[in-house]
């Protein structure tokens, strides 16, 4: 059994958790602490606060028990006002405080990019425009180009949780851009895991998710490889062999 830890703030997609459990089927077990947080809301403070290296570290100490491998801080807006050097202290301060392997979802997306041996990718982001850029400042920090962001203005995570099929599919396909080789949508209070498989067939390439990026992550810390091809792409490929 691998059990993996995911920080996951608010009340609001966690449930996509679960279901991206049942659909690995094996021995793996996903274990959420959720952080409360001030004010759900998509603003550059808010989200500062929300990632801060005291608040996580605060919230480690039940997945230490249950035994968790790795653990990842599961939300891409809570690392993003700190930037790519701010964002490694980030979770080097979580490994710390919770003596295992950690990351983030942000981290997560740029090395799902890479495992897919892909290099350009389109955004489609729920949040307003500035923190959709942020995330795009992100990727490409980690070597990842952006062909284009759409975002579509959401202001809190509640609002992104009432999303379903339609909402998703609507802006995954506003999101692809010509030469995109994948289709990227951070947000993890949205719920994305029953939709994989249709994203992937509607837009007939690899779509990232933050849920499912978010657990991919752990296996990778825990180095676990599961075939699950309900997941997408990410889990059905074999390893990229770097030269």
């Amino acid at each position: 059994m691998t059990a993996l830890g995911i920080l996951y703030p608010g009340h609001f997609a966690e449930d996509d958790y679960a279901r991206i459990e049942q659909l690995i089927g094996s021995d793996i077990r996903v274990d959420l602490v959720r952080i409360e947080v001030a004010e759900d809301i998509h603003r550059t403070d808010a989200l500062r606060e929300m990632g801060s290296p005291e608040r996580l570290a605060a919230s480690v100490e039940g997945l230490r028990l249950a035994g968790a491998e790795a653990v990842v801080w599961a939300s891409p807006s809570g690392s993003l006002g700190y930037g790519w050097q701010g964002a490694q202290e980030q979770v080097r301060a979580l490994a710390r405080a919770a003596g295992m392997p950690a990351s983030s979802t942000s981290f997560a997306f740029v090395h799902a990019v890479r495992e897919l041996g892909v290099r350009r990718v389109a955004v489609g982001a729920p949040c307003p425009q500035n923190v959709a850029d942020l995330f795009a400042d992100f990727l490409r920090a980690g070597g990842v180009e952006v062909a284009a962001v759409q975002a579509a203005g959401a202001v809190t995570p509640e609002e992104v949780a009432g999303w379903g099929e339609a909402e998703t599919l609507a802006l995954a396909r506003a999101a692809d851009a010509a030469g995109a080789e994948a289709v990227v949508l951070p947000d993890t209070a949205w719920h994305t895991a029953a939709y994989l498989p249709l994203l992937e067939e509607s837009l007939g390439k690899p779509v990232l998710t933050a849920n499912q990026v978010t657990v991919w992550e752990g296996l990778r810390l825990a180095d676990r490889r599961v075939n699950a091809p309900a997941l997408g792409a990410l889990f059905t490929r074999e390893p990229i062999v770097q030269v």
